[in-house]
């Protein structure tokens, strides 16, 4: 590859960094100016133009055109920035360009979008976007169940993309090896089937047999390709979304992030605030406010950790209360997702069972320590809910983890306030730390982002075939101790300013339970290392 090639390819890109002898070499000459910028300038001249930006959804387009044209150059900017860029690549501006998609649309190089009415074209359309690249970690999506915006068909791809930013951005995999594919299986969004200038199938989304031949085919054809690949699913829908995991994680190493990595990031979080209590997990009662994909794969993790604390799994379910758009469930119920059933009460055990639609109603009847929010449902977590939590335990444990921001169940502070500070509070987007009678209250991100990126890592340095229980209570395990827990106003889970440093502890749990599990394949066999070899750093 020569002069305009190398220019328009992202991965080879070094703009004005390229040096005299490269520019001879590479048929430069005469083509950039002359001035030769080392990386530190670039990023300096990209981050000032990032500033003058006038709003959130500008500054993403603006970092999205350095993505597309210099991959080098926008990590090494993003690792300097990661906090501040964090909710600008992801959530929660995210979710402005997915809905604006179509209208504001920049070509994402290297993506893929695979049609569902065209299942012959998959192994193409993965040849084409992979190119020569050897491709170790997928983010497929089909868009249906973007947490706090629903169903957004083929403009969801910009969810595997900023995905992959984070993997690489937080846990150094490297940008050469990802891939972002979205599953166009059509919308029930009106709106996008209206509209003439979408870009995705004009059709209503497709369901059963078809579908699931169609997924069935993507992972074989993607596994046959791609031998050593990790693959993540990401947003699909609740009816969907369990049956394609408990499909494939027992045949190839597979992920989940609404079902599992929210799961680990908010068990960690309750053992970051059994730590200061110093109580068990298995004496706590959870309720669960929003029984989707996450609430439920959330409720999910947290009930196995208490069977591998020593309780029977039915001991464990009877701790366990699930709240959703119908109340609390019951096992009469017709429209239980199979996620759900095991969670779902006897109507017969509670006299006031017509009354459980309420959930303030609720938390005054089972009596829970844990209360978390993925319910979308904003300001559903009112004073008088917060203080009838504080009336069942001296510390409560209250996550309203829903976003974006419009959608949280209760802000940070209000949760605060409203607890006399008693409560420990994570949320599921950035929070200010809250200062109330004296205190500064860091409060925890219960961001996937702590967890996914230094798991799927892990998952890559060891080679593991699979990705079990155990290496998934690992990577929740390894996240304490990162935070001093005996300052007042700690937060329970680590800052994400420490999200590399969260990534290799995560990574190298992981990697080693999948090692004393044989399930590591790796040649490497001190799995520290083969982390370390493995990360990549944006460096011309």
């Amino acid at each position: 590859m020569r002069a305009h090639e190398i220019l328009n390819n992202p991965f080879l890109n070094k703009g004005t960094a390229f040096t005299e002898a490269e520019r001879k070499s590479l048929g430069l000459v005469g083509i950039l100016p002359p001035y030769v910028q080392t990386i530190d300038q670039q990023a300096e001249q990209t981050y000032q133009q990032y500033l003058t930006k006038p709003n959130d959804l500008e500054k993403r387009h603006f970092l999205m055109e350095i993505f597309n044209t210099n991959r080098t150059l926008f990590y090494y900017l993003f690792n300097q920035h990661i906090v501040e860029f964090n909710p600008i690549v992801y959530d929660p501006t995210i979710a402005d360009t997915i809905e604006n998609y179509s209208h504001l649309f920049v070509d994402t190089q290297y993506a893929a979008y695979l049609d569902i009415n065209h299942p012959e074209n998959i192994k193409e359309t993965l040849e084409n976007a992979a190119g020569d690249r050897k491709i170790r970690l997928i983010v497929v999506t089909d868009a249906e169940g973007i947490l706090g915006i629903g169903d957004w068909g083929t403009q969801g791809v910009d969810i595997s993309v900023g995905k992959l930013m984070i993997y690489t951005a937080a846990a150094g995999i490297d940008p050469e090896c990802v891939l972002p594919i979205v599953i166009d299986a059509g919308t029930t969004r009106q709106e996008l089937l209206n509209d003439p200038l979408y870009l995705g199938n004009h059709q209503e989304r497709q369901y059963g047999d078809d579908y699931y031949d169609f997924i069935d085919q993507f992972v074989n054809t993607a596994e046959d390709m791609f031998p050593k690949l990790y693959l993540h699913w990401e947003d699909f829908g609740r009816s969907n979304a369990a049956t394609i995991l408990n499909k494939y994680k027992n045949v190839i190493p597979t992920f989940n992030d609404d079902i599992q990595g929210t799961g680990i990031v908010v068990l960690g979080g309750i053992f970051g605030s059994l730590d200061i209590t110093g109580e068990k997990l298995t004496d706590q009662v959870y309720l669960c406010y929003g029984g989707g994909s996450a609430g439920a794969g959330i409720s999910n993790r947290v009930h196995a950790e208490m069977v591998s604390e020593g309780l029977s799994e039915e001991e464990a379910y009877k701790r366990f209360f699930m709240v959703d758009k119908q109340g609390l469930l019951f096992d009469d119920m017709t429209d239980l997702t199979p996620a759900q059933k095991p969670f779902a009460k006897k109507r017969s055990d509670f006299a006031n069972a017509d009354d459980m639609t309420d959930l303030l109603t609720i938390i005054k009847t089972v009596k829970p320590t844990i209360l978390v929010g993925t319910s979308t449902d904003p300001g559903a977590f009112t004073k008088a809910v917060v203080e009838a939590m504080c009336a069942n335990t001296a510390r409560p444990i209250i996550f309203p983890i829903s976003n974006p921001t419009k959608k949280l169940e209760a802000t940070a502070q209000q949760v605060i306030e409203w607890s006399d500070g008693k409560a420990f509070v994570a949320t599921g987007v950035p929070s200010d730390t809250i200062t109330y009678k004296g205190v500064d209250y860091q409060i925890g991100q219960a961001n996937n982002a702590l967890i996914y990126p230094g798991l799927g890592l892990g998952m890559l340095a060891s080679e593991a075939s699979l990705l079990t229980d155990e290496m998934i209570g690992a990577a929740a395990h390894s996240l304490s101790g990162l935070v001093d827990l005996t300052q007042a106003g700690a937060p329970v889970l680590p800052p994400f300013q420490y999200v590399a440093d969260v990534s290799i502890k995560v990574a190298e749990a992981v990697a080693n339970m999948a090692k004393s599990q044989g399930l590591a394949q790796a040649k490497e066999t001190d799995m520290s290392k083969a982390v370390k070899n493995l990360k990549w750093y944006p460096e011309y």
